[in-house]
């Protein structure tokens, strides 16, 4: 995959960079918060190579799998900060859209430190009940601090994200939320402390999100307000100093014991439901989960999970329902590669479910199982099998980390031996039964009798094979197979029905997708980018649907051959893995003189 080539597409395909707001990723997508959804091209952003599916739903998520990291980077480095530009948005959102788009901004690049550190944690309990490294030692002690260190300083950890988001000064923030969880404060608040004679209400801030949120909204309002009226030779000093002044203590007085009550508030609401409806919640929470990950609306849990994890220590509901799911997705994917014949669809079953079992769950669910209702069906019911199971064990998570067999030590309990024993037997239901449902399930479907693609002319001249041209990448066929025309007239058409893909801006290529799902390429001449489109006119835009016959692009044959160059046409089929080609020929005795190219689909 070329990580910058598809950052290039995908900024182009989502408005440009001046229409991104922020940028976030996950473990496989790629967040774009925008300021107007409407001027995405989901259709062309969902066709980049290396994309497996885009979703739009408050955000603009492109699904990119285990390289998204990489992708991020590069579109980071291509659009550099967000935050520079002024933009306002011009599209109606919903008030609960950009409430989901703030929680999602805020609580999703927590994950890896949160996880990171409690994986840690759970690491360390299990080599503590192996035996291995007593916790009573002081090398597990220490390690063990590396392991609470991201909890414990989750306000400061929020103040960062939610100051990002909201495009503030980052560092005036952290300093507001850090006056909570310092020490001497921390310690004038157990003896009682108060302020201006109002009483300061005891609460422990560490490992607390609400407080700190709420410190930095009302922050944000500050800042703009001493902003705007500080005098500007004195702003860089005042401005921070007042909003301090005025944020830290309506923080203490109120804001953070609101915050303090909203989270455990949040944590015991959710307990209390599991506690009315047992395992039945956990089985139908795995159960949706399929439909919830594809849209992407799961991350919204993340706030309970957070607000578990800082109240209680554990999570009880999400994350064992994430594990029957993630470990279902790979029964069906690997059940499916075992019995199906068609070699692409086991090759991408095959890695789609060793991914999902370890956690990520994406290529699998776009890949295969959402494309196939069989394969569905299998997910659904061995993932509300096994979630409900993992209910009714009432088993905990005590990381907050994707579940799969690489993250299994985060369900070791320092209280519970059982807990990661009835773990690894819930996974193994969740997995077995989806396995044996899609063994039994899928069939593969009957291939086509008339398969058989027949493509015109796109010029009219002489047909030459693709490894007679003068140019390595389409000789050595290394974008894929095809056949070449010396042209006696400067006129390309299309040589089957479809959709106009991409026009180079020098015109002299483009991409065409026909309806029959043929990916096409069109590159008229060798090196004729150095023409820098002189002598060249495309006649369609990219989105444009063509017929059979339509002209793409006019071209001068004397501009081409004047400068010396070869003007030789190439058409090329760049999703071949699906097709067997026959070129035509310049045999008078051809039947079909007019037809170039036939494509058989591959069984």
């Amino acid at each position: 995959m070329n990580h910058l080539q598809a950052a290039l597409d995908i900024i182009a395909q989502v408005g440009g960079a001046e229409n991104i707001e922020h940028i976030e990723h996950c473990s496989t997508r790629l967040r774009l918060s925008l300021y107007d959804n409407g001027k995405v091209n989901e259709a062309a952003l969902a066709k980049i190579d290396g994309v497996l599916g885009v979703r739009i739903n408050v955000q603009c998520q492109v699904i990119i799998g285990h390289e998204v990291v990489q992708v991020y980077e590069a579109v980071r480095s291509l659009v550099g900060s967000p935050q520079s530009h002024s933009q306002t948005s011009t599209a109606k959102v919903s008030r609960g859209a950009q409430i989901v788009d703030f929680v999602i901004s805020v609580f999703q690049p927590l994950v890896p430190a949160i996880a990171g550190g409690g994986v840690l944690k759970s690491l360390l309990l299990l080599l503590d009940v192996l035996g291995w490294l007593s916790r009573e030692s002081s090398t597990y002690k220490v390690l063990d601090n590396i392991g609470s260190a991201p909890l414990y300083f989750l306000p400061i950890l929020v103040a960062i994200t939610t100051a990002t988001k909201l495009k503030v000064n980052v560092l005036v923030a952290v300093s507001a939320v850090a006056v909570m969880v310092l020490p001497a404060m921390t310690k004038q608040l157990a003896e009682g402390a108060e302020f201006m004679s109002f009483d300061l209400r005891n609460v422990a801030y560490a490992s607390q999100v609400f407080p700190a949120i709420l410190c930095v909204l009302f922050y944000a309002q500050t800042e703009k307000l001493f902003n705007r009226y500080s005098p500007g030779a004195l702003r860089i000093f005042l401005s921070p100093m007042l909003s301090l002044l005025v944020t830290v203590p309506v923080t203490l007085l109120i804001l953070g014991p609101l915050g303090y009550e909203l989270g455990a508030g949040l944590a015991t609401v959710i307990l209390w439901l599991y506690g009315k409806l047992g395992f039945v919640a956990t089985g139908l929470l795995a159960a949706a989960l399929p439909f919830m990950v594809a849209a992407g609306m799961h991350k919204p849990m993340l706030p309970y999970a957070v607000a578990s994890m800082s109240q209680f220590g554990r999570e009880m509901l999400y994350l064992p329902a994430s594990l029957a799911h993630n470990i279902a997705e790979s029964g069906a994917c690997l059940a499916i590669a075992l019995k199906s014949k068609d070699k692409v669809l086991k090759s991408t079953a095959f890695s789609a479910g060793i991914s999902a079992l370890f956690g990520i769950t994406e290529p699998a669910l776009y890949g295969v199982t959402l494309l196939n209702k069989k394969a569905l069906y299998s997910v659904i019911l061995g993932s509300v099998v096994g979630g409900a199971f993992i209910g009714w064990m009432a088993i905990e998570a005590f990381a907050l980390v994707g579940p799969g067999l690489a993250s299994i030590s985060m369900f070791v309990s320092p209280d519970n031996p059982l807990n990661i024993v009835w773990a690894f037997a819930g996974a193994g239901l969740s997995f077995a039964i989806a396995f044996l449902s899609a063994l039994l399930l899928w069939r593969d479907k009957a291939p086509e009798m008339d398969s058989q693609l027949t493509f015109t002319r796109p010029v009219e001249g002489q047909i030459v094979p693709l490894e007679n041209v003068n140019d390595d990448v389409f000789s050595r066929k290394i974008m894929g197979d095809g056949v070449a025309i010396i042209p006696s007239q400067g006129v390309l058409r299309a040589p089957a029905d479809g959709t106009v893909v991409n026009v180079f801006e020098s015109g002299h290529a483009l991409s065409l997708l026909t309806d029959a799902g043929v990916e096409l390429i069109f590159h008229i001449g060798i090196d004729t980018i150095t023409l820098q489109g002189k002598g060249f006119q495309p006649q369609v835009k990219e989105g444009q649907h063509v017929k059979c016959g339509d002209t793409l692009i006019e071209f001068s044959l004397d501009t081409i051959t004047a400068a010396g160059l070869d003007p030789v046409v190439m058409m090329v089929v760049t999703n071949g893995e699906r097709f067997s080609l026959t070129p035509g020929s310049n045999d008078e005795k051809n039947p079909h003189p007019h037809i170039i190219m036939t494509l058989k689909e591959s069984v």
